[in-house]
């Protein structure tokens, strides 16, 4: 049965509350149509005994001797009168004139007003699995960087370079007043789970309650996740229209390597005699071929997850997907000259109603065969599916290799930073049932319409870009030559620019000029096209928020933390201030406190001075422990009701709980403050 989302139960919910209360009302109902009933029907036995007037008789006659001048008639308003009772009344709305009537429109217009003003977050499909109101095994988190998604969109709306749309939508984004951010290093979802009824502040105040995997799960830093915002292509056209160039740039945080850390396990780079690399180092050690780091043609974690490529992670997918083996026990991190390998596999239907692998084909760098097999299926096949597949019977009559054995091979002969490229390899691996990191897509890298949810054929681009004619056998497709245009088409990418050959990230006619060049050359590597080589850069949020005028931010935390958020200040030309000469032309304000009981004492009472403030604390194991957890949890719970009582109505809270390494994943509570209506 599919898991129902927590919209979908607290829909439920209000159904059902609706059918109780209908029950009870119809029983009260009865009851008094019953006594109401009965009491009529005393009243007329009553009257029938005690009235000297026949019963036949309508009215009693008019006693002639009575005075029978006309008098002024009288209008009973009472509700009997007009045949209503008084709960008839009570239902109605009340008539109102003159200025009565104007003011409660007036009151009615001014609420409305208040009601269409009012930010809304809500949860997509994404963000629902994530929720910590289903089961764990079925949740399947989101990450840090769809925090930081969400948090520039609630600054910026739509001028923000990334929007939150895969997980979450906020409506009114304009309307939000300030967002508050509370990271707090040490404490993890296990330790909420365990220890839920302390905290709540949290179960009263934040509507969203998620899980996230952390850096913290792979050794990272949360400053980096949540401070550098990673761009490409377009993005970085617009910031240097905007900023005049790239000078406001701060580190790199392209490198998706770091990001993959969080799914598979993975060891850095080391020489011959055990030293750690310096990775900076290794990325700007590019191979002669390559104009750009073949690491930024990878998919990152939140790629994979949405383009259904097997993943070892947590909650439903680890059911999923329980039946797939790793290419490898441990990998070592990809570098610009870790070697690529063009994959490509056939498949045929059979009883078990899904393709099943029955043919696979590797090349390597230089096009030559590294390793291919047939491959009989577990299960009887029903279609060769021929016209695609090229498998005919007469190809596997004497094949005895099973899906098994070509899981071991790939196991023992790929090497541990080999880099995966094939177009839509998300059905390869799910026929060889195993998952890898490293994946370079060409559906994905290539684009010629311009929408990244239209993928282009391989068929198509290797026509446009390679100039060569493929899957036009009437026997079918063939893996091998699949798996050498995937190749190609990456290859000539590294050779260009990271922007060649996608629509998404260059101008269509610059495309075209482009694909026509190409032709008239009839080469690939054409030496005439004319492409921005920019390298990737990554820009602190800080910087983005100058693109809103007026629009001010603010950092508090102790000297650990930050020294940790001034690496994406230097070298900037944002007006960085301490707290005590801050003013309002200055952009960042930097507060340095010695405790973490002043650093929230400091947010809450700044946070409506500055459209982003970032309050940060560390905890120390001691206060983490077994002992002390308790104490530390309301101390934490304490904090987050000051921060919250002092956010401003329409304004965002953000609590980041920072997870623990190899341990438990992180956690993460949002909320929108509302204004309280008194009408």
């Amino acid at each position: 049965m599919k898991q129902q989302t927590e919209k979908q139960r607290q829909r439920a919910q209000r159904k059902l509350k609706k059918i109780v209360a209908l029950v009870e009302a119809t029983r009260l109902n009865d009851k008094d149509r019953k006594a109401k009933a009965e009491s009529t029907i005393n009243n007329q036995k009553s009257t029938e005994m005690s009235s000297p007037l026949s019963p036949s008789r309508k009215r009693p006659c008019v006693n002639p001797q009575e005075d029978t001048k006309p008098t002024s008639p009288v209008v009973d308003v009472t509700p009997e009168a007009n045949g209503e009772t008084s709960n008839d009344l009570a239902n109605k709305k009340p008539r109102l004139s003159g200025d009565e009537y104007l003011q409660l429109k007036q009151e009615l217009r001014e609420r409305k007003k208040i009601l269409t003003s009012i930010p809304r977050l809500r949860l997509r499909a994404v963000g629902d699995n994530a929720s910590l109101c289903i089961d764990a095994k079925s949740r399947i988190p989101i990450f840090l960087n769809d925090i930081q998604h969400l948090l520039m969109y609630s600054l910026l709306g739509h001028h923000s370079p990334h929007s939150p749309e895969r997980w979450c939508h906020l409506e009114k984004f304009n309307k939000v007043s300030h967002t508050v951010v509370l990271i707090v290093e040490g404490l993890s979802l296990f330790h909420f789970s365990n220890n839920e009824s302390i905290f709540t502040n949290i179960n009263k105040n934040m509507e969203h309650r998620m899980e996230i995997v952390t850096p913290a799960t792979y050794g990272g830093s949360i400053v980096e996740d949540l401070a550098a915002v990673p761009l490409t292509g377009t993005e970085k056209n617009k910031l240097i229209k905007k900023f005049g160039s790239l000078e406001a740039a701060m580190k790199s945080t392209g490198d998706l390597v770091k990001l993959l850390k969080i799914v598979f396990p993975m060891k850095p780079q080391t020489t011959q005699d055990g030293q750690l690399i310096d990775r900076i180092s290794i990325l700007s050690d590019l191979p002669k071929s390559d104009k750009f780091s073949r690491t930024q043609l990878l998919l990152s974690p939140e790629q994979l997850v949405e383009l259904n490529y097997p993943l070892p992670l947590q909650g439903g997918l680890a059911e999923k997907y329980k039946d797939y083996v790793l290419t490898k026990d441990e990998y070592l991190e990809a570098t610009p000259k870790s070697p690529m390998f063009g994959l490509d596999c056939e498949m045929c239907r059979t009883t078990l109603g899904i393709p099943e692998l029955t043919r696979i084909s590797i090349v390597d760098e230089n096009l030559n065969l590294f390793y291919e097999s047939f491959v009989k299926p577990d299960n009887k096949i029903t279609d060769y599916l021929t016209r695609f597949s090229g498998i005919t019977p007469a190809l596997l009559k004497n094949v005895t290799t099973r899906l098994s054995d070509v899981q071991n091979e790939l196991r023992k002969i790929l090497p541990a930073d080999a880099i995966l490229v094939g177009q839509s390899l998300n059905f390869d691996l799910q026929s060889l049932k195993m998952m890898h990191p490293y994946i370079i897509d060409t559906s994905i890298i290539f684009n010629i319409t311009g929408k990244r949810l239209i993928k282009s054929k391989l068929k198509v681009l290797s026509d446009l870009f390679l100039c060569e004619t493929i899957q036009d056998s009437q026997s079918g497709h063939c893996s091998l030559e699949d798996s050498r245009a995937s190749l190609k088409l990456a290859q000539l990418k590294l050779k260009n620019n990271i922007n060649f050959g996608d629509a998404v990230m260059m101008d269509f006619l610059e495309l075209q000029q482009t694909i026509d060049d190409i032709r008239k050359n009839n080469q690939g590597n054409n030496k005439n096209i004319k492409l921005d080589d920019l390298e990737k850069y990554g820009v602190s949020i800080f910087n983005h928020m100058t693109k809103v005028k007026d629009m001010s931010s603010t950092i508090i935390g102790n000297k650990e933390v930050m020294n940790e958020y001034s690496m994406y200040l230097k070298n900037t030309k944002l007006n960085v201030m301490d707290d005590a000469n801050f003013d309002k032309t200055d952009q960042v304000r930097l507060v340095l406190t010695d405790s973490n009981k002043q650093s929230i004492k400091r947010a809450s009472e700044i946070s409506m001075e500055h459209a982003l403030t970032f309050c940060h604390v560390k905890l120390d194991s001691q206060q983490t422990n077994d002992d002390n957890i308790e104490k530390t949890c309301k101390k934490v719970d304490k904090w987050i009701s000051k921060l919250w009582k002092s956010t401003a109505d329409k304004g965002l809270l953000c609590v980041v709980f920072g997870g623990e390494k190899n341990a438990a994943n992180g956690a993460c509570f949002l909320n929108i403050k509302r204004q309280q209506l008194l009408l």
